[in-house]
């Protein structure tokens, strides 16, 4: 049972939403996601309608903790792709998101078990101080906090692959 229990806590899953890949890219996606995961992996891509010639993929997976973190460190920087990977909170663990735009490069939040956003304590104070009194500029630093600009860019995107089937990983081991 405590064994069990273990191996339960140093699991972590999560999903990759490829909001835009050029089709030459995809493959090279996929390789480094099985990189990450430690098998190989295929994604089911289908057109995305937001940007003509980009293909979009949900794919979600399991490994180890800060799983979530290499995938998107694998992908990071990369010309023309727009993803978003997440990592559920677990037993003693926090969850995280990863966002990611061409133009932005990477955005990452702390996450609740509910999948919210946190934000911590030192970044709620380095925004009053900055802000001070006035109301405008703490409204631009929780949006800053927040990723705001990020979720600006990638919403069409994600509205464009909702009824898209999704493919489950599970890691052996």
């Amino acid at each position: 049972m405590v064994a069990t229990q273990a191996r339960q806590a140093a699991t972590a899953r999560g999903v990759i939403y490829v909001h835009s890949s050029p089709r030459a890219l995809s493959a090279h996606v996929e390789w480094a996601v099985g990189r990450v995961v430690g098998e190989p992996v295929s994604f089911d891509w289908s057109e995305q309608p937001v940007l003509r010639g980009a293909q979009r993929a949900e794919y979600y997976w399991e490994g180890a903790r800060g799983t979530g973190a290499q995938i998107a460190s694998a992908l990071r920087g990369w010309e023309h792709l727009r993803f978003e990977v997440t990592e559920d909170a677990s037993l003693g663990t926090d969850g995280g998101r990863w966002l990611h735009t061409p133009d932005l490069g990477v955005f990452f939040a702390q996450t609740d078990t509910a999948g919210n956003v946190v934000i911590p304590e030192d970044r709620l104070r380095h925004a009053m101080e900055m802000a001070g009194t006035n109301a405008l500029e703490l409204h631009r630093q929780l949006r800053c906090a927040l990723g705001q600009s990020w979720d600006d860019e990638l919403e069409p995107f994600r509205h464009a692959g909702d009824f898209n089937a999704v493919v489950w990983l599970h890691q052996v081991g």
